[in-house]
């Protein structure tokens, strides 16, 4: 109880520390934002200013020739998870009788596939049609000129071999 009987008064002298106390805190608080804010802000600028190293890429052991007849394709799923659709052209023993596309249209993200028949890859969620080299031909990716990613093969004893990514993209 104060001196006038009321205990909800307080001596000024009391409140004095309090204050000071309450002040004092919520500098803090707020240097802190600022320092967690502006260090966030330096990360991204530092992200930006020295971006991420090249990716690293290995070759893949695919297939034997063999095994691999004209107008045949497989789906093969890359280490880091690209899946990537590799088709048999020609018959002549050299990285070019192959075509390896990824298998992602670059519209909608869907699942494309070779169609030996029409010769052309399909994308069955829009229609999209890509021929042989992966260029657009029809459908949304003709609108918008988007081919499909191509990957790059060797062939060596015999056997075939893609160059993938070895870090996921995202």
């Amino acid at each position: 109880m104060g001196l006038t009987g009321s205990p909800d008064e307080q001596p000024s002298e009391m409140l004095t520390p309090r204050r000071t106390w309450l002040s004092r805190m919520s500098s803090i608080v707020m240097g802190i934002g600022l320092t967690l804010g502006y260090g966030m802000f330096g990360t991204v600028l530092g992200w930006f200013l020295y971006p991420a190293r090249a990716s690293s890429r290995t070759w893949q052991f695919l297939t034997d020739l063999g095994s691999f007849a004209i107008g045949d394709s497989v789906t093969y799923e890359a280490p880091a998870g690209q899946k990537i659709v590799v088709t048999r052209l020609t018959d002549k023993g050299v990285p070019e009788d192959f075509i390896a596309l990824s298998s992602i249209c670059p519209h909608l993200g869907c699942q494309v596939h070779w169609e030996s028949n029409n010769d052309r890859f399909f994308c069955p969620c829009h229609n999209g049609a890509f021929d042989k080299a992966g260029q657009p031909v029809s459908g949304p990716p003709k609108d918008s000129n988007k081919p499909l990613p191509r990957y790059l093969l060797k062939v060596e004893n015999g056997l075939l071999f893609i160059e993938v990514p070895m870090e996921a993209l995202v």
